[in-house]
């Protein structure tokens, strides 16, 4: 039987935790090293939040698809002849093989197993050599859906079949990132980073979600943008970070020619984040992907105004690879091995009232998430 965490460990990883961040301790460091709240993580939050796939323009045309893994279950998402997007456990219900792999267009989702063919909705059309069967009627058989969303130009899935769409809970979010990327549905996919990182992927969001380290680690970046413009503000499950771009020039890269002057990020519940930096019209999707209680993917996939980038996008693309995430990465993975050892066990949060960026009141407020998605465990 797989251990669980108890009510009383999820109550010693709340202990210090305040609703008033300025009173606050954060998440104890057994949130982030012991293995019962990596599989709590799965469980609580990443099985019943609404999880980042791909931009719209990937499943746009009738029979597009995509297979990918989400909370750790095979999923795949298409787009069916009638243009309605539907996503199911990428599951054969005759003997569990995984029906689609990679990217594609299809009309038929056919088991490479033993060829029984379904519809795009997910209905079954055809089982070779059953007409034998006694009691077997194709009709009532089709693939367990997982509800699937349009959202701001991307294509999110959840797992619970309760939860509440993500417009409903997002608030105003969708009308926030359409203001100030009104061209969001129309960018193309132009690159793609990866990186493996060993640390707890929560630390990867906490780091995420305070500009407080930037003046000490990130020196080119508060030249980038005018620190004394950085605003963070949270709302229900997601914050916004927003800065004006630098007014000088800056070791990041060149911004002098940019259309748009605004650092504008959005980090939402719980592991996506959108990023519109200073230069052309873009966004960039930061996607945290949980691979262990000590291992997290990160992927960056930078939307553009044309697939390939342009000479400002390519620095920019330099910059975030060699120099930010280099920063970043070293970071987290020196917070993972010190939250390991017997010396730290939690942390005081360092808010400003004020909101300004070099405040933790946006990982306090991720805290109080990642607790209230543990009550469902209790």
């Amino acid at each position: 039987m797989t251990a669980r965490a108890t009510p009383a460990d999820f109550a010693a990883v709340a202990r210090g935790y305040d609703p008033d961040p300025s009173r606050s301790l954060s998440l104890n460091a057994r949130a982030y090293t012991d293995p019962l709240f990596f599989a709590a993580d799965r469980d609580a939050v990443l099985a019943r939040s609404w999880q980042w796939v791909c931009h719209v323009e990937k499943l746009r045309a009738p029979g597009s698809y995509l297979a990918v893994e989400i909370a750790g279950q095979p999923i795949a998402v298409v787009r069916d002849g009638t243009g309605a997007l539907r996503a199911f456990y990428n599951v054969c219900k005759h003997r569990a093989h995984q029906l689609l792999s990679g990217e594609g267009n299809t009309s038929r989702i056919m088991c490479p197993y033993h060829a029984w063919v379904y519809r795009l909705d997910g209905t079954l059309a055809r089982a070779p050599h059953t007409e034998t069967l006694v009691d077997f009627d194709p009709a009532t058989i089709c693939l367990d859906q997982v509800q699937v969303a349009e959202f701001c130009g991307f294509v999110f899935v959840n797992l619970d079949p309760a939860a509440a769409s993500l417009a409903a809970q997002s608030g105003d979010l969708e009308t926030e990132i359409r203001h100030w990327a009104p061209d969001i549905d129309q960018l193309t996919h132009g690159h793609r980073l990866t990186y493996e990182i060993r640390s707890n992927w929560k630390n990867v969001v906490d780091n995420f979600l305070e500009c407080y380290h930037c003046p000490t680690a990130h020196k080119d970046f508060c030249d980038l943008v005018d620190m004394d413009t950085y605003k963070v503000t949270t709302y229900g499950i997601y914050s916004s970070h927003m800065a004006d771009a630098g007014k000088g020039s800056n070791s990041a890269y060149d911004v002098s020619n940019a259309t748009v002057r605004t650092h504008a990020v959005w980090w939402l519940w719980p592991t996506t984040c959108l990023m519109r930096y200073p230069g052309r019209s873009s966004m960039i999707v930061l996607n945290i992907i949980p691979v262990g209680p000590d291992r997290t993917r990160e992927t960056y996939d930078f939307f553009l105004e044309s697939p390939e980038p342009d000479a400002m996008e390519r620095d920019a693309i330099r910059y975030l690879d060699e120099v930010l995430q280099v920063e970043d990465i070293g970071l987290v993975e020196s917070v993972q091995r010190g939250m390991s050892t017997p010396a730290f066990t939690q942390g005081r949060i360092v808010n400003d009232p004020d909101g300004s960026g070099k405040s933790e009141h946006a990982l306090h407020h991720f805290h109080g998430l990642v607790l209230d998605a543990y009550k469902a465990l209790v």
